[in-house]
């Protein structure tokens, strides 16, 4: 006698399941489950500890302090205590509860708005940074010619070492353009990760040429120390260079200033900035050391090239550092490592446990990875669908490029992703 039996009877289907939980991060009841927002100081309270704190400036010693001076000292009366009261230091509570309270905010504010906040953030200010990256290219392109007239004319070596890093400027403007234009087309069936990582790769090459034009001004004015004859000639004075490196040290810090408000809300703008910023140092220096050239000691114009190429070259090593970090994988903020973490732990009653939370860069924009327990028990179609709403969340809030939520149902098992030390 033949035994049969239907796949329902091997592989039963599973009984209908609800829709997930509502997710408690909209719902007001539940919108603050660890009750985070008991520790918000109002700008009162803030005043009140910070006022409490400066009045009771002294504290008694340790026990083991005064017990080691009795044995010494004897018997210690009131007056005595008072002498060795130390001061305490309450510089810093005030910055300490107000970063409390902006952490706090941070956690409890919805996703929707931290993306809806970016969003108005860049587009409010979309026309002030046009003006910053198409002026700041118009700008570099003048005064690179001016202060290639001015070390041409001149002769000194210190202005050759402004003009060094004004002539690359213009390219690195381009260089960031061309990136950012890359960066927006991009097809996906070729990098599906896309281009983002264009950026830094490009701001690596960058820098690399700056340090090597900054060691061949090393060389040169080691050469000029070396091969100078005649001790007490100044170099030649020659006013329409120093006024040319004056207007490009003007046109800098207007730059300057103009991107200071840009910085942290376009990472192309910061660039500008920081590059802004090495300039004015750069242009300044520059005029002091070929003046100082031309009317104090001639040595000084060399020795002020040394100096200015040395600097050049560590700001130029220090973004590349900060570039290799980006592409290498460096983790994110721990800010933000937080509001992952919290967002993990109330976007739905079904997660008992968080396993791992992981942030780190992946060029310009970062990668998130989750671990997430749920019950054995759960439907697969439950589970499905809430750690699909989690990383749908969790890349949608600003900088994050892709998220990656892994279920589990315990959290006693070796990592999944071991760290490989050989390739």
């Amino acid at each position: 006698m033949a035994f049969t039996t239907s796949v329902t009877e091997l592989h039963p289907l599973p009984a209908p399941t609800p829709n997930p939980p509502a997710d408690p991060e909209n719902l007001p009841t539940v919108s603050d489950p660890f009750s985070l927002s008991s520790g918000l100081k109002t700008s009162e309270e803030i005043h009140n500890l910070t006022a409490r704190h400066r009045t009771a400036r002294w504290k008694r010693p340790s026990a083991e302090q005064t017990l080691g001076e009795s044995s010494t000292t004897g018997a210690n009366n009131g007056g005595d205590n008072n002498k060795r009261m130390q001061k305490v230091d309450v510089k810093g509570i005030h910055e300490f509860y107000q970063s409390q309270n902006q952490s706090i905010q941070q956690l409890l504010k919805p996703v929707e708005e931290h993306r809806r906040e970016a969003k108005d953030e860049k587009g409010d200010t979309r026309i002030r940074y046009l003006i910053a990256v198409n002026g700041s290219l118009a700008a570099n392109i003048i005064l690179a010619v001016l202060q290639l007239y001015g070390a041409l004319s001149s002769g000194s070596l210190s202005l050759f070492a402004t003009m060094a890093d004004s002539i690359f400027d213009p390219c690195s403007n381009l260089l960031l353009i061309l990136s950012h234009r890359a960066i927006n087309k991009v097809d996906p069936n070729r990098f599906p990760s896309g281009k983002a990582r264009i950026e830094n790769a490009g701001n690596i090459v960058f820098c690399f040429l700056m340090c090597a034009v900054s060691l061949i001004l090393i060389v040169v004015s080691i050469q000029e120390l070396a091969t100078h004859k005649a001790e007490d000639e100044l170099n030649k004075f020659h006013l329409p260079s120093i006024i040319a490196v004056a207007v490009a040290f003007v046109t800098k810090l207007t730059l300057f200033l103009y991107c200071w408000g840009l910085r942290n809300i376009y990472s192309q703008v910061r660039i500008l900035w920081e590059d802004h910023r090495n300039d004015l140092l750069i242009n300044g220096f520059g005029i002091l050391t070929s003046v100082g050239g031309s009317k104090l000691k001639w040595w000084l114009d060399p020795v002020g090239a040394i100096i200015l190429s040395l600097l050049i070259l560590g700001l130029w090593s220090r973004a590349a550092y900060r570039e290799f970090l980006l592409l290498v994988g460096v983790t994110a903020d721990r800010s933000l490592l937080r509001l992952i973490t919290y967002i993990s732990m109330t976007h739905s009653p079904l997660i008992t446990q968080i396993d791992t939370v992981r942030a780190y860069h992946s060029g310009p924009r970062i990668i998130v990875e989750v671990d997430v327990v749920m019950s054995a028990t759960t439907a697969l179609q439950l589970t499905h669908d809430v750690a699909e709403e989690l990383q749908v969340k969790l890349e949608s809030l600003p900088d994050v490029e892709r998220a990656y939520v892994h279920v589990d149902y315990e959290t006693s098992h070796k990592p999944e992703h071991f760290l490989k030390k050989e390739l």
